[in-house]
């Protein structure tokens, strides 16, 4: 790991113009520490406790991830448990139709919160810039990972009707359990492998763009039969 340093201190010194470029070893941290704030925050759009509770055990028990002092809370015991109640009723909600609506309501504030939290606590925003201004302005952080999760919950809020209408509810169950299974994996992976998460994410840009498409085309499908009068059928 040394040398590694070493070579690359070497290439920008000989290769880059000062005050111009960072260093290698600078820029990769910040590069990896963006990633997991953004992975994060995507899943935390689809399932506000599972990346909280990922964050939370891992600094507990591990050294995988050192939380700043003022999320120290996410490492806490008691925090744990009440977010591992909070996920257990999530996960039965989130599976029965209709009352997933009113649940993805709810969520609308909550999801945003959990993905502006986790972004921030990983440090992520302090890494992106390096003259210090991200870290004395922490809000830019939490904007970052509430847009991100945002984004992700109003796809996941918009497709999940047609899908329950579309499968008379018997879909809704797998659709939320595969939900939180990406949930899972990819707060495992924006921690642990986060170059992987450009990965992640492109393929949920694809999926929410097919399921958008999906729903669009159903309502243009829908719109005719809406407008046709009660009465056209009679001469």
């Amino acid at each position: 790991m040394t040398s590694w340093r070493s070579a690359a201190r070497t290439t920008c010194t000989a290769g880059c113009v000062r005050g111009t470029f960072l260093p290698l070893d600078d820029v990769l941290p910040g590069m990896f520490a963006t990633l997991t704030g953004l992975g994060l925050s995507a899943s935390a759009g689809l399932n506000a406790y599972i990346p909280i509770l990922v964050v939370g055990l891992l600094a507990r028990f591990t050294d995988v991830i050192a939380l700043p002092h003022q999320f120290a809370w996410m490492g806490n015991g008691w925090a744990l448990t009440a977010v591992a109640v909070l996920l257990a009723a999530e996960v039965v909600l989130d599976k029965v139709a209709v009352v997933d609506h009113v649940n993805d309501a709810i969520q609308t504030f909550v999801r945003p919160a959990a993905g502006g939290a986790v972004f921030a606590a990983s440090n992520a925003a302090a890494r992106i810039d390096h003259s210090g201004w991200m870290t004395d302005h922490p809000w830019v952080g939490w904007a970052l990972g509430i847009v991100v999760a945002l984004c992700v919950h109003v796809t996941k809020a918009g497709v999940r009707p047609v899908i329950n209408v579309g499968t008379v509810g018997v879909g809704t169950p797998f659709v939320s359990a595969a939900e939180d299974a990406m949930s899972l994996v990819m707060s495992l992976v924006a921690l642990l492998i986060p170059a992987l998460v450009i990965l992640f994410l492109i393929v949920l840009v694809l999926i929410g763009w097919r399921l958008t498409r999906m729903v669009r085309k159903r309502r243009r499908r829908e719109k005719p039969m809406r407008r046709t009068p009660s009465g056209a059928g009679h001469s």
